[in-house]
């Protein structure tokens, strides 16, 4: 009966490894036939993801729509998130879930009520370490919404510092070889994914509708705090005022981006270097010396040349 039920579960787990590897197949093909349909029929893969972003951001509303009952007592319980921080927050992280300041502070306190809720379920359940549920699940609650949506933003702006020099040579390029600036970035960004092309589609986008392009800057500048594509748009803006070529301005930014960069990965691994040595001191080392001090002991009580051996 044991060997039954030992080969039970082993064919059990060599069944769901294979069927694993089979679905891993079918995602990759999968995955590879949209690309090539993709390309073959010139349909926009950025468009359709963001169109499963407004899907998922028109779910997300409907899921949270009782938080705007709370979106008064959000406001005024505003701990380490008051209206204008929030504001910033979801301008800077691009507002993927199409949040309001009133929604996200109606959120963060509906899901305080909700932490509470659930650590008063584990007590009466009684769930091991409950009471300590009880008082972490509503502060987590609450700040879960400001963590997210500080990481986003972080996220997005780190993206765009990524993408900007190879966008900024790109464009230079093509305004070096007659195309006018508007022209230039209505083509590159085709080329782009992520927030670089929003923001200059956006850019785009408020050119069209009249804006004045010098205000058109600004937004991009109140949009975001990278420094890199804040020193770009304010050339842009000087060059503008100036008469500066805009080409010229393009490839000195991106020049200087990429030494900044260079700078920064030397930096970082400068940092890293002090935190690797503390972890080979205080971890790896002690744990080598214990495994040899245990080698050492076990050779001496049980070893052919054992203390134990003469008695």
């Amino acid at each position: 009966m044991d060997a039954l039920i030992i080969i039970t579960i082993i064919a059990f787990w060599f069944c769901f490894v294979l069927c694993m590897k089979h679905l891993w197949s079918f995602l990759q093909g999968k995955r590879s036939v949209l690309d090539h349909v993709a390309n073959v029929t010139h349909v926009d893969p950025f468009e359709k993801r963001q169109k499963k972003k407004n899907r998922r951001a028109s779910v997300f509303q409907q899921v949270t729509k009782y938080a705007d009952d709370f979106s008064e007592l959000g406001q005024r319980i505003n701990f380490f998130s008051e209206n204008h921080s929030v504001k910033e927050w979801l301008r800077k992280s691009g507002n993927p879930l199409q949040l309001t300041v009133e929604r996200f502070q109606g959120l963060k306190i509906f899901l305080f009520i909700a932490g509470f809720i659930i650590g008063v379920l584990a007590v009466i359940i009684g769930l091991p370490f409950s009471q300590y549920m009880l008082v972490f699940a509503p502060i987590l609650g609450y700040f879960i919404p400001i963590i997210l949506v500080r990481k986003e933003a972080k996220k997005r702006q780190n993206l765009i510092r990524k993408d900007l020099p190879d966008f900024l040579d790109t464009v230079s390029t093509s305004v070096q070889a007659g195309v006018s600036l508007d022209h230039a970035l209505r083509e590159v960004i085709r080329y782009f994914d992520g927030p670089i092309r929003e923001e200059f589609s956006r850019f785009n986008q408020e050119i069209d509708l009249g804006v004045p392009r010098e205000k058109a800057y600004r937004e991009l500048l109140n949009r975001n705090d990278n420094p890199e594509f804040q020193s770009l748009i304010k050339g842009l803006i000087q060059g503008l005022n100036l008469g500066i070529p805009i080409a010229k301005t393009f490839r000195i930014q991106a020049d200087d981006m990429r030494q900044i960069r260079e700078e920064q990965v030397k930096e970082q691994a400068a940092k890293a270097s002090p935190k690797v040595t503390l972890v080979t001191t205080f971890l790896i080392a002690p744990v080598s010396i214990l495994m040899i001090a245990g080698l050492m002991i076990m050779n001496m009580l049980m070893g052919d040349n054992s203390i134990f051996s003469n008695f």
